[in-house]
């Protein structure tokens, strides 16, 4: 977004088109090394993570209809920062 300048819901797409490679990728690699066995042990805590990722993907694109990018740019700043700080003052 500030490198390219397009706006934000351009740089979101092209951060999901860029990222599908890589993950498609890792899931190859992790079903062939048998890595995936994991969530087996795991599988509620798995699910629980999957369902919270749907429903943060979908709640976190319904705003991109709605509010114009002078109000989500400055929505994502303050939620970076936030995180941001919260990684710092993590022990």
């Amino acid at each position: 977004m500030l490198l390219f300048g397009v706006d934000i819901k351009t740089a979101g797409s092209l951060s999901l088109l860029v990222s599908l490679p890589t993950m498609l990728v890792a899931f190859a690699r992790y079903s062939r090394d048998g890595s995936f066995a994991a969530l087996g042990a795991n599988l509620r805590f798995a699910l629980l993570m999957a369902a919270c990722s749907i429903a943060g993907a979908v709640l976190g694109g319904l705003p991109l209809g709605v509010f114009p990018d002078a109000v989500l740019i400055p929505a994502l700043a303050v939620t970076l920062l936030i995180s941001a700080i919260k990684l710092a003052r993590h022990d």
